[in-house]
């Protein structure tokens, strides 16, 4: 009897292909998010992950339900990798009511408390004392949940992780921090900012765990994610994760691009994350090419919906101004 032949994937079918469908639905969503941009649908700004797919995927299906996660305004993916409903993000993006933030955020100021997601912020680094604070809480409340906090390669010269950085480890507090490192704050390449280039290796001067990852393979993030999660539950401390990223897009949809060129962006696209899993899934008979055809028209069907419900959705009532303001009552138990 000849011998089975060993399996080359490290993960079950379910994960490949949550990995598969969730990464082609940013994409598609993000794709015509800048379509609808141009056609004035969506106003104000809007900054697209396309590209950085991994980095939200790859962190899902390594964490649980109850881990919080914050992000910088690039934040239309996370949520979507979460389970946020389409809808709710392209209504948002639209300022409609039925908006996950009522048609007050944009693009910027993604929220969904329901999956964890608390928040895209539109302040350079702000999200990384928060993230600490969300972590905090988890902690004093003994949930066994963590946080996990992204932020861009120009939030990293913010004074604010420094402070973060140093409260998180002397509290050892359940946090993983994530610089999604894709070159460039804005304009400004990383060289250019800062003679240290490898970003992870500011965490080693807090004695935090720090490693580089690669930010464009599904794999690589959801192993390192996981290590790190593993720490923070057995109360070690938190992560500090560089995940060596790139975008497809400019900075925003305003962003020329015209500090980079074509050669670099199609470079980094011969490693691009959904087709480096895709490779996995057909070479290893996870899945057929007529699988992954029925995930891109459904996915196709998903977004399309989601333009419609956008579209057909009522503006946010003016009176609508003056709530959401204040909170009116603490939200967290408190022991």
């Amino acid at each position: 009897m000849a011998k089975k032949a060993e399996s080359k994937v490290k993960y079950s079918k379910e994960t490949y292909m949550y990995w598969y469908e969730s990464m082609v639905l940013q994409r598609k969503f993000e794709e015509r998010a800048g379509q609808l941009y141009g056609q004035q649908k969506i106003k104000g700004f809007c900054h697209l992950y396309i590209g950085q797919e991994a980095c939200s995927s790859g962190a899902k299906s390594a964490l649980r339900e109850g881990d919080k996660y914050i992000t910088a305004y690039r934040d239309h993916g996370i949520p979507l990798a979460l389970g946020t409903s389409p809808n709710g993000v392209m209504a948002e993006l639209y300022g409609k009511a039925t908006g996950v933030s009522k048609g007050k955020g944009g693009s910027m100021h993604i929220f969904d408390k329901t999956v964890g997601f608390v928040g895209g912020h539109g302040i350079v680094g702000a999200q990384i004392p928060l993230g600490a604070g969300l972590a905090f809480a988890e902690k004093y409340n003994k949930t066994g949940n963590l946080c996990i906090c992204y932020f861009g390669d120009g939030a990293v010269r913010q004074g604010a992780l420094h402070e973060a950085f140093n409260m998180a480890m002397t509290w050892k507090l359940p946090a993983i921090f994530v610089v999604e490192n894709n070159g460039y704050a804005m304009g400004t390449s990383v060289s250019r900012t800062s003679n240290v280039t490898d970003l992870y290796t500011i965490g080693e001067a807090y004695d935090m765990p720090s490693e580089a990852v690669d930010g464009m393979n599904v794999e690589a993030i959801h192993e390192a994610v996981s290590r790190a999660a593993a720490r923070a539950r057995a109360g070690e401390g938190p992560t500090f994760l560089e995940f060596k990223t790139y975008r497809y897009r400019g900075h925003s949809m305003s962003d020329p691009q015209k500090y980079r060129t074509k050669e670099e962006v199609e470079a980094y696209k011969m490693r691009d994350p959904i087709e480096q899993v895709k490779k996995t899934i057909l070479d290893n008979g996870i899945a057929t090419e007529e699988d992954l055809a029925a995930i891109d028209a459904k996915v196709k069907v998903e977004v399309e919906d989601s333009i419609k419900f956008a579209e057909e959705s009522p503006w946010p009532d003016p009176k609508e101004i003056y709530t959401d303001v204040y909170v009116e009552e603490y939200p967290f138990p408190v022991e």
